[in-house]
């Protein structure tokens, strides 16, 4: 008997300007998976909790490649939550696109092909999801992999910034700082890690200072 194709419940496919890590920028192609087994206290894409459309990889890759852009962007909800979602990323890799992965740091990502850039958010204690962090896998992530810090405050700067002094990580990764938009002044974090000439990057999310908080930017 013939194996099912492999299916991902999808919320949107889109594309915009990357607003955030290394291409932020460039025009990019989003698939946005539907589901998240997290609940952050700052989400900004709860609309993509539930719902969704169900597509084979097939029809994906076919809306991708009709929006005729290099990069692509997988992201959620949370979309390692979705198992094809490993098989939707090879195939993107095997057609020559430039694949990035948004990710949390609390989903096992062995996984994930080498040639994706995952960008991986450790979840701060003011997201409220901080215990649910897989530590240990950080030691495992390539040079051009990055690690995101969504900061709410000042606790959470230092949590992440002791954090830092003791994660195993390759020294290449690129490490952001992002301030929470509605919590945290970014001129605020700037000031701080300057103060302590910390070896991070301060990372505004390009597309919220171009359009606000608009879905489908």
């Amino acid at each position: 008997m013939q194996a099912e194709p492999a299916r991902l419940r999808i919320t949107e496919i889109f594309y915009s300007l990357q607003g955030e890590a290394d291409s932020a920028g460039y025009p990019t192609v989003f698939v946005r998976l539907t589901g998240c087994p997290l609940r952050c206290n700052y989400c900004d894409t709860a609309y993509a909790f539930g719902g969704g459309q169900w597509l084979d990889v097939e029809s994906v890759m076919a809306q991708v490649q009709q929006l005729a852009l290099q990069h692509v962007c997988v992201t959620g909800g949370e979309p390692l939550a979705q198992k094809a979602c490993l098989t939707l990323l090879t195939r993107l890799c095997d057609a020559g696109y430039r694949v990035s992965l948004e990710t949390s740091g609390a989903l096992p990502f062995a996984e994930v092909d080498r040639r994706v850039v995952k960008v991986v958010d450790v979840k701060t204690p003011g997201s409220g999801e901080h215990e649910r962090n897989l530590y240990e896998q950080l030691a495992t992530l390539s040079p051009h992999d990055q690690l995101k810090f969504v900061l709410c405050d000042r606790a959470d700067y230092d949590w992440s910034r002791q954090l830092l002094a003791r994660l195993q990580r390759p020294a290449e990764c690129t490490v952001w700082f992002s301030p929470s938009a509605e919590q945290l002044p970014a001129g605020q974090l700037a000031d701080w890690i300057l103060e302590d000439r910390l070896a991070v990057r301060l990372q505004l999310q390009l597309h919220k200072v171009l359009w606000g908080n608009v879905a489908g930017k």
